[in-house]
């Protein structure tokens, strides 16, 4: 079989989140836990630190797998979903998995899909345990794929854990309260490992406070550790001045402009700080300043606020719930533009009036569709977008959309609404 038999076969097999959404789910650990157990385990021979959160936790896994690089480790990289690739989930060094190597993992070990029937969520993640394991890894970024106590990722002791925003998204597995998904992300918090907590929602602080204590971990929250003192904007780049007690003025730029960016760096610091004033980790001011600015260049993070052109500037980001469209809106309404034109595109199984609410009525609307069976048509979000008064002609996909769009007069293009979108734009 070659690589994109591999692929397809898996798709067509397994049950894909990404493809069919909730019935792909399969609560509980047992699978990856046999999975494992029949390959010796390879998740305990790599240090590992856990991310959970609702939105910023890619960007955050990024930023702390290029820092760990910039301190001279050998570092894995696993997140979901991917772009453009299925081989963009795993990385050693920013180096995504080779095909090759997929093809070979599953003809080695095809019989265990016949005999154990996982997700494919638990199979990519046992490929990612098994590639650490065998690529020398020293140090293992793993980001949940979703919620954290029933996440296949979950099976992991790590050295570390870290929880990032708390948003309404997969409501319909995780909880219809903050409460109830603060809940699941907090099933990552493990007995007398510390927690970091990027952001303070006053709300939710005592469901991951009780969780902590419950598991005798220390827990701080990133505002305890660092203070943002400035924030700064020119064109598309983004200074943020962060102060610490362990290294004083800290002065970084964000290769992604987008202001929600604020939140993950002030997080990813002070988790820095604190793994570096407990002795877990030894890493200096200067490799988390520039492994924070390098984050692109090292780990090739992609679609966060990702500028496709500038005249007129094209700006792409993932953002698809509603805390995250809140923030790239925030970051719209900060600039100064004459014409707003969004491309939208967003899957069907999305608390769809909490997010098209939030959108400016005053903006061009080009209405589109990824090729995902979990998409939304473009008629129907048309239809569904009309009763917020958000109004705009449909297109069969984002390329479509967007080369009508620059027709225009428009000085500004957001592309919007969801990953699988965004991932099928043009190189």
């Amino acid at each position: 079989m070659n690589y994109e038999e591999v692929v397809n076969f898996l798709y067509a097999q397994l049950p894909v989140f990404h493809r069919v959404g909730k019935k792909a789910f399969k609560p509980g650990l047992g699978n990856i836990e046999q999975l494992a157990a029949k390959l010796g385990n390879p998740q305990q021979h790599f240090k590992s630190l856990h991310i959970a959160g609702t939105n910023g936790k890619g960007s955050s896994s990024h930023f702390m797998a290029s820092i760990l690089q910039e301190q001279g480790y050998r570092v894995g990289l696993y997140t979901s979903p991917h772009l453009k690739s299925f081989t963009e989930r795993i990385k050693v060094n920013g180096q995504e998995v080779s095909k090759e190597w997929v093809v070979d993992f599953f003809i080695k070990n095809q019989t265990l899909i016949a005999e154990i029937k996982p997700s494919f969520f638990d199979w990519t993640v046992l490929m990612a345990f098994a590639y650490f394991q065998e690529h020398g890894v020293e140090y293992a970024v793993i980001e949940t794929g979703l919620g954290g106590r029933l996440d296949s990722t979950n099976i992991i002791e790590p050295i570390a854990t870290y929880i990032t925003n708390i948003g309404y998204d997969h409501q319909d597995i995780l909880g219809e309260t903050l409460a109830e998904i603060a809940f699941e992300k907090a099933g990552i918090i493990k007995s007398h490992i510390p927690i970091l907590i990027s952001e303070r929602q006053t709300e939710l602080e005592q469901v991951f406070i009780s969780k902590a204590q419950t598991c005798d971990a220390p827990i701080q929250f990133a505002d305890e550790l660092v203070r943002i003192s400035e924030v700064g904007q020119q064109g598309m780049s983004l200074q943020v001045k962060a102060q610490t007690e362990i290294w004083g003025d800290m002065q970084i730029e964000s290769p992604y402009a987008g202001g929600y960016q604020v939140h993950n760096i002030c997080g990813i610091i002070a988790w820095c700080v604190q793994l570096t004033t407990m002795h877990i980790l030894n890493l200096t001011a200067q490799s988390v300043q520039r492994g924070i600015e390098l984050t692109r260049t090292n780990t090739q993070l992609r679609g966060r606020w990702e500028i496709i052109g500038q005249d007129p500037w094209v700006i792409a980001d993932t953002a698809h719930n509603a805390s995250g469209i809140t923030e790239v809106l925030d970051q719209v309404a900060n600039m100064n533009i004459r014409q707003l034109h969004i491309i939208l595109g967003m899957v069907a199984d999305k608390d769809l009036d909490r997010v098209l609410r939030l959108f400016p009525k005053d903006a061009e609307y080009y209405f589109t569709q990824a090729t995902n069976p979990r998409a939304l048509t473009a008629g129907e979000l048309q239809a569904k977008a009309k009763v917020f008064g958000l109004v705009g002609d449909t297109f069969a996909n984002v390329n479509i959309a967007l080369a009508e769009a620059q027709k225009t007069q428009a000085d500004f293009i957001l592309i919007t609404g969801s990953t699988y979108m965004v991932a099928e734009l043009s190189e």
